[in-house]
């Protein structure tokens, strides 16, 4: 973090000319539980880690957009006036998205300047850490505080939802922007995705002699594919042949009714959504109850689900959540969308170095790509870094 900040200063003056006003640091996200039960009304346990996208942006004074990234070549310009359109935007969507969302909750961009923004960020693209939210929270926070808006991390969090879905294209549900915009250092935040309130849960991870590790498989994904929202579609169908507003509203004793009234597939997505928020609320308890060292089963048995009930996962993952708990790790489990991305590891800190190489070892032996292994640790959300004073 420390070598992004200057990194992004040089950067955005090097594209135009020019200092920035403001710098603002989005993280990443890993959901430590809680995987697809956010669109559908459900529990999630996410966490901010240290690993973030940093917005270095100026306001112009007039109506026009630039934006630069150094993951890609050139800039991309538009103006305020053609909001939401994207088309042909590729990456620069998902800031244009937000500053188009932010007049859905109250900004009056008809009268607002524009801006020059340039990005920089840590976060591996397409590992399942949400390189996206860590995007749209950091461009959320710069233009809230430079416009004057006075919004909510709330608020924020649902205008990156509703860019993700509206301008992208992707039919995310919530977790990935509460948990950038609302984490907290050595915490995980316990998002009721219904009601959107949320509730700091201590992990306790460095005083136990824990630590989670990423093991991004470097298989990608997009959420704006089709298997991602095939299966909101169906837990959507499950629903509403349940007659219920959300599948958050079925407990796990529903599940006989379930199976009766449902067809074999669209059963196993229910059966996969009732019991992950059931082991969401599992482990909460268990982590106010007896630290964070009881949570491995209930890690492995969210992993499970979505390898079988939600088919999600992909040889590469089940191959780093074995490998791991072959190397003597408490608990593991995919994280993110799936199709790809990232497992994570709660492992001891002291067998981490010796987990990541058995985890090395076992993609070798398989054929598979070398993944990349990172300790990650659970940070605040996202934050204004600097801002030059107002005049």
């Amino acid at each position: 973090m420390t070598t992004l900040l200057p990194m992004s200063t040089d950067f955005f003056e090097g594209t135009f000319r020019a200092r920035p006003g403001i710098l603002t640091r989005g993280p990443g996200r890993v959901n430590l539980i809680g995987e697809h039960t956010d669109y559908n009304d459900g529990f999630a346990l996410p966490f901010a880690i240290d690993r973030s996208t940093v917005a270095a942006l100026r306001l112009r004074e007039d109506r026009k957009v630039r934006l630069a990234t150094d993951f890609a070549v050139g800039i991309v310009e538009t103006d305020l006036d053609s909001l939401p359109n994207a088309s042909g935007l590729g990456w620069a969507a998902y800031p244009i998205g937000v500053a188009w969302a932010l007049g859905q909750f109250g900004a009056d961009l008809a009268i607002l300047p524009g801006f020059d923004l340039a990005l920089i960020s840590d976060v591996p693209v397409g590992a399942g850490l949400s390189s996206s939210a860590a995007i749209e929270s950091a461009v959320a926070v710069a233009l809230d505080h430079v416009w004057g808006l006075g919004l909510d991390r709330r608020t924020l969090a649902r205008a990156g939802q509703r860019a993700e879905n509206d301008v992208v294209g992707a039919p995310t549900g919530i977790l990935d922007q509460s948990a950038s915009l609302l984490g907290r250092a050595d915490s995980a935040v316990l998002l009721d995705c219904r009601s959107l309130e949320t509730d700091v849960i201590d992990l306790g991870l460095e005083a136990a002699g824990l630590s989670v590790l990423v093991i991004d498989t470097r298989v990608s994904h997009a959420h704006a594919d089709g298997g991602y929202g095939a299966r909101r579609a169906s837990c959507e169908a499950g629903a509403q042949r349940m007659d219920v507003r959300a599948l958050r509203d079925l407990k796990v004793a529903d599940l006989d009714l379930a199976s009766a009234r449902l067809d074999e597939v669209t059963f196993r997505r229910v059966r996969h959504v009732v019991t992950e928020n059931q082991r969401v609320l599992e482990t909460v308890d268990h982590l106010r109850g007896h630290g964070p060292r009881s949570i491995g089963d209930l890690l492995l048995a969210s992993h499970a689900s979505m390898r079988d009930d939600f088919e999600i996962s992909t040889p590469e993952l089940d191959t780093a959540v074995d490998a791991a708990m072959a190397a003597g790790a408490l608990g593991a489990r995919m994280t993110g969308g799936g199709f790809g991305g990232s497992a994570i590891a709660l492992v001891e800190l002291g067998s981490a170095e010796e987990v990541g190489d058995a985890v090395q070892r076992a993609f070798r032996n398989a054929g598979f790509p070398a993944p990349a292994v990172l300790p990650v640790r659970a940070v605040d959300g996202a934050s204004v870094v600097w801002a030059e004073e107002k005049s």
